[in-house]
């Protein structure tokens, strides 16, 4: 079993100006296989948190510490984590043009297992995730991104996941701007994923809806860069019911 260990985090977001500090203090653990979402208001850093496990240049980690089974992450590039295992779902992907969607995944897939995997297996695995995800067969020859709908960049996300099987899968607000049935064949892919492989997945999200298609162990409420409650699955519930007034207005005081 796996462990992502997050330990009194804070963390800075450099602006043309100044280090604003967003991230006062958070710490979580996930577990292999476990689904911990994170809710909250706008501005209250859940994205900056996916963005410093990453390791993005322009969030500064000032204290803490984040560790994979005992590796410590903070010091290594985005590269070293993905190898570590980490992934990124993003929030805004980017479009990589002149560059296939099979083309791309098997070159991460070999950037990080350290081996080109067989074509022909990896032509029918690759084939028979997209179809798992209800993508068209020709989407594997267009190129990242380039010209998707909002609901296609979503399934390209999960299926990079399907396909690079990370040990944990953060995931940016992967449900935002699906309809229902892209809904739906998003959260089949991270349930199918967390199954069969094990994935430890830290959801963010705005809204309940996904939680009632992915069921998380934990839901944290952020709240001015910190995690004001954790509850189970009910506490999403609650949230749906009361919004964040009571949270926000705590976090003044």
């Amino acid at each position: 079993m796996s462990t992502l260990s997050i330990k009194d985090l804070h963390v800075s977001v450099r602006t043309e100006t100044e280090l604003k500090p967003i991230l006062r203090g958070v710490s979580l653990d996930i577990n292999s296989g476990e689904c911990h979402a994170i809710m909250g208001p706008n501005g209250s850093g859940k994205s900056t948190l996916a963005m410093a496990i990453m390791g993005h240049p322009k969030y500064e980690i000032s204290e803490g510490s984040i560790h994979l089974d005992g590796t410590d992450l903070v010091d290594l590039s985005v590269d070293e984590r993905a190898r570590a295992g980490l992934f990124l779902g993003m929030q805004h992907p980017v479009e990589v043009q002149g560059v296939s969607v099979s083309n791309f995944l098997r070159t991460a897939k070999t950037a990080i297992s350290g081996e080109a995997p067989n074509l022909r297996k990896w032509i029918g695995e690759l084939k028979s995730n997209m179809e798992n995800l209800e993508i068209d067969p020709r989407f594997a020859t267009r190129d990242v991104n380039s010209g998707f709908s909002g609901g296609e960049k979503k399934r390209f996300e999960i299926l990079s996941m399907e396909v690079l099987e990370p040990a944990f899968g953060i995931l940016d607000e992967i449900d935002s701007g699906l309809d229902i049935d892209a809904l739906k064949a998003v959260s089949e892919g991270i349930n199918r994923t967390k199954s069969e492989t094990k994935t430890g997945i830290l959801l963010i999200t705005h809204y309940t809806r996904i939680l009632k298609y992915v069921v998380p162990d934990k839901v944290h409420v952020f709240v001015d860069g910190r995690i004001a409650e954790t509850g189970g699955p009910e506490l999403g519930d609650q949230l749906e019911a009361e919004g964040y007034e009571r949270y926000q207005r705590i976090a003044t005081l």
